[in-house]
């Protein structure tokens, strides 16, 4: 693999901002031993990070790396601050940036596929919310997306941080969350099952963020969307996301690992 810091100016945030990339490397021996062919693009992940973190942090604390090099996966992990990968209401365009203009920006920096079905996006915490919310509102443009220890419900959580008192303030201003666009569940009772992608939830039965888990795997079945949940014994910690993202990464619908299956003993 390739591990780089891509660091460029976002017209749409008008700054300067960074993303973590994995890239498939093939070594002149693979090539050789396959002629010179040319097995396409890499399908692309793109890996949300939570509220505290940024867009290096699952490359410092999971191996990530590790885990798709067999894979041949393409890794993108976007840098978004503190945004709930909004339009926030007092400061940037984080939506806009994560829905419109990275996917540009990936297809002219790297050789990834274009392709809906080579693209999936997942993420952790309040990348979970992200992740679902992309997938929930342009589904046409992943064939799966999931969300670990994921922060679900904005509406019940809209309330002062310690360290951070007037979050939700800047993010959403005085929109109420519930029933809008930002409310997962609005976009789950919204949604056609038909044209969802497939959708991955796994939280730890002692995370704080249980309950918000449990409710979106509620609304999912009311709603009639196919969801595979995954609840077992983990806190909301990287000891428990570096396993399970080795869960979402097996459960991932990729082309090249069936292609890669079927040439087994064959």
């Amino acid at each position: 693999m390739a591990h780089l810091r891509c660091d460029f100016f976002s017209d749409v945030l008008g700054l300067s901002t960074s993303m973590t990339v994995l890239l498939p490397q093939r070594t002149t021996t693979q090539i050789g031993m396959a002629g010179g062919g040319d097995d396409g693009p890499p399908p692309v992940l793109y890996l949300l990070h939570g509220l505290s973190d940024d867009d290096t942090i699952w490359v410092r604390r999971t191996s990530i790396e590790r885990y798709v090099a067999p894979l041949g996966l393409a890794v993108v992990m976007p840098q978004v601050h503190r945004s709930f990968y909004a339009d926030q209401a007092y400061g940037g365009r984080y939506w806009t940036f994560l829905s419109e203009e990275l996917p540009a920006l990936v297809g002219d920096f790297f050789r990834v596929s274009p392709l809906r079905e080579d693209t999936f996006v997942a993420g952790l915490s309040m990348g979970g919310y992200g992740a679902f919310r992309w997938a929930l509102r342009h589904p046409e443009r992943f064939a799966a997306a999931a969300g670990l220890s994921g922060a679900l419900d904005l509406a019940a959580r809209r309330r002062p941080r310690p360290e951070d008192p007037r979050l939700f303030e800047r993010v959403f201003g005085d929109e109420d969350v519930a029933g809008s666009p930002h409310d997962l569940h609005t976009l789950l009772r919204a949604a056609d099952p038909a044209a969802l992608p497939p959708l991955y939830l796994c939280c730890g039965t002692e995370d704080p963020l249980l309950g918000e888990n449990e409710a979106f795997r509620d609304t999912c079945a009311g709603a009639g969307v196919p969801l595979r949940s995954e609840f077992s014994p983990g806190a909301h910690d990287w000891a428990y996301w570096d396993a399970r993202i080795q869960d979402v990464l097996d459960w991932l619908p990729l082309r090249t690992r069936r292609r890669t299956d079927a040439g087994v003993g064959g």
